[in-house]
């Protein structure tokens, strides 16, 4: 598929780079361009030297080496293709391969095979967000429809660990060790309820925000421990914020909202409250955070909660770091450049379960 956009690309006079992580890396796309441009004769011009192929239109598609990006430096492109992406470092593809496409407002498709939970994973999980700027796909070798291929697989997964099997058969993000949250894939539900169940209670968690980060609203049912919905939004005003919160904790009939009120979070809960939503406030400190997120994981480590299907909220919470800070006390957070709003919002929620009980009769009758 990256070959055919490729290549289309070149010949419609575009400036393709096509980056691997080390030289050898390059001879199976190679060995495609070069068959598949063959047919065309001389129209088009063949440099196996330097692995270039120019064609009529003045396109190009050329072929670099990550491990010896300097040849990278300085060029601009429409097009980049970066095969085994999770292979290649960080500080390239920030530093080399993101600025060669400024000049022609370039796009870049990475492919590979997942390596750890690096900046490869990141991009992934940027991608799953909202498809404006990124978008990203995954699928295992057995989905592959040849005989042959389906055979691998199923040979692969009898020879090899499971870990290995996971990430190089199935295409799995595998955690290096230590995560946060755990259990997080085991807790995922495909059948998630869409209207409340009168006999339950429901709660909520806001994590607010306006443009660069997101206003998250989690409901969760305190009755069976799932999380049954979560509206995500940015760049939306405070007022039409209100009102979506409001209209999702009145459809679920929800009895308890447990608000941050730091920043932006007082007057936006206190304008709750007049509308009849049962708020609470919570600050959030190093410490008080600290606490959520660990009753949070010990949820999932008791397998007492179940979450919907939902890519951002499942990445977010696989992502969550934690890090010792100068004084002993433990921070949790995103890693750099990725959100954990929705992994809070939930947080949030679960906090709102153990509150539930100091509330009377629902609300909203």
């Amino acid at each position: 598929m990256a070959g055919v956009y490729a290549l289309t690309a070149a010949d419609l006079g575009g400036a393709v780079a096509w980056v691997v992580p080390v030289y050898k890396n390059a001879r199976a796309p190679w060995r495609f361009a070069e068959a598949a441009v063959s047919p065309a004769g001389s129209r088009v011009r063949v440099n196996r030297t330097e692995r270039v192929i120019e064609f009529p239109s003045g396109g190009r598609l050329s072929v670099y080496s990550a491990d010896n990006d300097v040849a990278l430096r300085g060029e601009a492109f429409d097009v980049v293709i970066v095969d085994e992406a999770a292979r290649v470092s960080e500080e390239t593809y920030s530093d080399v391969l993101m600025p060669t496409l400024a000049d022609r407002k370039g796009t870049m498709l990475l492919i590979s095979t997942p390596h750890g939970r690096n900046w490869f994973w990141r991009e992934w999980i940027r991608g799953q967000s909202d498809g404006k700027e990124a978008a990203s796909w995954t699928a295992p070798t057995s989905a592959n429809p040849m005989p042959t291929i389906q055979r691998a697989a199923l040979q692969a997964q009898q020879v090899l660990s499971e870990r290995t099997y996971r990430q190089e058969w199935l295409a799995e993000f595998l955690a290096d060790g230590g995560s946060v949250i755990r259990f997080v894939d085991e807790a995922v539900r495909n059948d998630m309820p869409d209207a409340p169940d009168r006999q339950h209670t429901y709660v909520a968690g806001i994590d607010w925000a306006l443009s660069v980060d997101y206003t998250v609203c989690t409901v969760v049912d305190a009755t069976s421990g799932a999380c049954v919905a979560q509206d995500r939004f940015n760049g939306v005003e405070y007022a039409m914020q209100r009102e979506r919160i409001a209209a999702m904790c009145r459809y679920w009939d929800v009895r308890v909202v447990t608000a941050e009120q730091n920043a932006m979070g007082k007057p936006n809960n206190d304008e709750l409250r007049r509308m009849g939503l049962p708020v609470r406030d919570f600050t959030t400190s190093n410490s008080t955070k600290a606490d959520m997120i660990e009753a949070l994981a010990a949820a999932f480590e008791h397998r007492a909660i179940t979450i919907p299907n939902k890519p951002q909220l499942i990445a977010e919470l696989q992502a969550l770091e934690a890090t010792r800070t100068a004084n002993g006390s433990v921070r949790y957070a995103a890693p750099d450049g990725m959100h954990d709003d929705c992994a809070i919002s939930l947080a949030l929620a679960w906090v709102a379960t153990g509150q539930r009980v100091e509330y009377g009769p629902n609300i909203w009758r």
